[in-house]
């Protein structure tokens, strides 16, 4: 597969800016001592339904055509892809239909449900959100929406790099956590196309690294447990995201759980924000790789902050 093209990039950041919030960039002195870095987080945990998500969503759906807007989409999500389908879809007057595993966190079934989509209960487990997602499809005549493995997801996901660069176009690096490769992808190429020399990392538990056993073998690979607070990162790559991952993304850090907690506490504390474990990813990585951005500046996508207050991982 070849790499979206700028045009498609541009296009998909006109669709996207007026139909999101234009998060802020934030900055910490004490992390960036801490990290001997500059760092500049983009707090897509302030995006509506609170998530990254909500600028694939809403590209995504933009440009169905009018009869698939009329049948309606379905997705399946742990929470925040559902979240972001719901709100994007009511937003665009289209009835929306998520498969959510039934252990996923409440309040993420809370704010699918408070958007107006329709939530069906499906075992824990890929094969039973897929198969579910499939009868849907064909009862419905939905559109089925991947998270993460959808170009227009992946272009509209893009668009939180591109406002970063777009205020702060010499940085080094953007690293970003990494889950179904949705996010990652989309960072890439707007580093490749917007950035001066900007390479993309991504972040990823030990505990759920099928995207780092899978740079290195050239082929997606799975996991066979996940057992990561992280839980936003539980899946894994798809056909179409991989191949740009491949080509733009220049290393995937692993962190052990305590380190994505020491993170999370960190942002919590130190920027007085709230955000869920898989965004601590990516400042895990930079605090365990310091040699790597000593003295460099650093975009970090906070993807989200739809965290469960009644299970804390702290």
């Amino acid at each position: 597969m070849s790499i979206p093209s700028q045009e498609q990039l541009k296009r998909a950041i006109t669709i996207v800016g007026p139909l999101v919030h234009q998060t802020p960039i934030l900055t910490s002195s004490s992390i960036n001592r801490m990290a001997e870095a500059q760092l500049y987080f983009k707090c897509e945990n302030f995006q509506k339904m609170g998530a990254f998500k909500m600028r694939g969503a809403v590209h995504a759906i933009h440009n169905l055509s009018e009869a698939q807007k009329k049948a309606g989409v379905v997705t399946h999500s742990s929470g925040n892809f559902g979240q972001a389908v719901a709100l994007a879809a009511r937003n665009l007057g289209v009835q929306a239909y998520v498969v959510m595993p039934k252990n996923a966190p409440k309040v993420k079934k809370e704010g699918v449900k408070s958007y107006g989509a329709k939530i069906i209960e499906c075992e824990s487990n890929l094969a039973a959100r897929e198969s579910t997602s499939a009868t849907i499809e064909a009862e419905k005549g939905a559109t089925f929406l991947h998270p993460s493995n959808n170009l227009d997801v992946i272009l509209g996901n893009a668009t939180a790099a591109a406002e970063l660069l777009q205020k702060h176009p010499d940085l080094t690096y953007i690293l970003t956590p990494v889950g179904g490769g949705g996010l990652v992808a989309g960072t890439a190429i707007a580093s490749h196309y917007l950035g001066s020399g900007c390479k993309t990392i991504g972040g990823e538990p030990f505990a759920a690294d099928d995207a780092y056993r899978s740079l290195q073998s050239g082929r997606i690979e799975t996991n066979e447990t996940v057992n990561t607070i992280a839980d936003g990162l539980r899946t894994h790559l798809g056909d179409i995201n991989f191949p740009i991952i491949k080509k733009l993304v220049s290393e995937i850090i692993r962190v052990e759980e305590d380190e994505i907690l020491h993170a999370m506490k960190l942002i919590w504390q130190r920027m007085k924000i709230v955000i869920e474990p898989s965004c601590a990813v990516p400042l895990a990585a930079v605090l365990k790789q310091p040699a790597t951005f000593k003295d460099q500046k650093v975009g970090i996508i906070l993807s989200g902050g739809n965290v469960d207050l009644e299970n804390l991982p702290f």
